[in-house]
């Protein structure tokens, strides 16, 4: 019973931030928030040992998002989506899953700029944003996801298919 709750609250808190992010380019706070809620209570019905996976799995996809977030890549309501989503995979579980969901990140934002024409002006931000990392934050222009001309793509929707690919495809258990 608990596992099938899981599986419809995720499914509802993926397929809702993505088509929120995808229609104002923002996930917002009660929906996020709701989610971590929900997981890590599911997680505490099934017991100790699942609350504490489940509370690593956060702490793995917030330093993981933190840090990308930091260096400009992705916006806060993909820090706190990946927080939530961490938080109902578990660890280590959690690791494979936001693997998967950088893959299609990278794959949606190399689609997106080429659907829109903009190939040469990703590969110039990517560049920059390398530049970025290796100078920790010294280097490169500093730029945010509301700077103008910034190459923005929404996140959220990577995350919910990787979310739910992982999810199903590897019969995720809380």
């Amino acid at each position: 019973m608990i596992q099938t709750v899981a599986a419809v609250a995720i499914t509802t808190l993926v397929c809702t931030a993505a088509w929120w992010d995808f229609s104002t380019h923002r996930i917002p706070n009660w929906l996020t928030v709701s989610g971590l809620a929900v997981a890590l209570l599911l997680r505490a019905l099934v017991g100790f040992g699942s609350l504490a996976l489940g509370v690593e799995g956060l702490g793995l996809a917030l330093a993981v998002s933190l840090a990308l977030y930091a260096l400009r890549a992705i916006g806060g309501g993909d820090v706190k989506l990946l927080a939530a989503v961490g938080a109902f995979f578990g660890f280590p579980k959690a690791i494979s899953a936001l693997a998967l969901m950088a893959v299609l990140g990278g794959a949606f934002a190399l689609l997106s700029m080429v659907r829109r024409g903009l190939l040469p002006l990703l590969i110039f931000n990517t560049v920059d944003l390398v530049k970025s990392w290796r100078t920790l934050g010294r280097g490169g222009e500093v730029r945010t996801l509301d700077s103008p001309g910034a190459l923005t793509i929404p996140y959220g929707v990577p995350i919910a298919v990787g979310t739910l690919f992982w999810w199903f495809g590897e019969g995720v258990r809380l």
